[in-house]
């Protein structure tokens, strides 16, 4: 597993266990507590994806969205 997923999951666990807590109705000073941690917890996330080795191969210009295809990919492929 790639070493930034890491804590993109962990993080995401948290929101999960932190929104089903809020659903049971456990007790405030829990969910207090788990609302205090998150900033932490979102920073060590972002810093963690910020400074993966990852290496792009194309500019913002070439592929700006990777689930749509340029114009010039539509034309290769010889769609109109």
């Amino acid at each position: 597993m790639e070493k930034y997923l890491i804590p993109v999951l962990a993080v995401t666990g948290y929101l999960l266990v932190y929104i089903i807590s809020i659903g049971m109705n456990l007790q405030v000073g829990f969910i207090l507590f788990m609302f205090s941690l998150s900033p932490i917890l979102i920073l060590w996330m972002v810093y963690k994806v910020l400074r993966a080795n990852i290496i792009v191969s194309h500019t913002f210009e070439e592929k700006w969205y990777d689930d749509f295809a340029t114009k010039k990919e539509m034309c290769q492929k010889g769609v109109s």
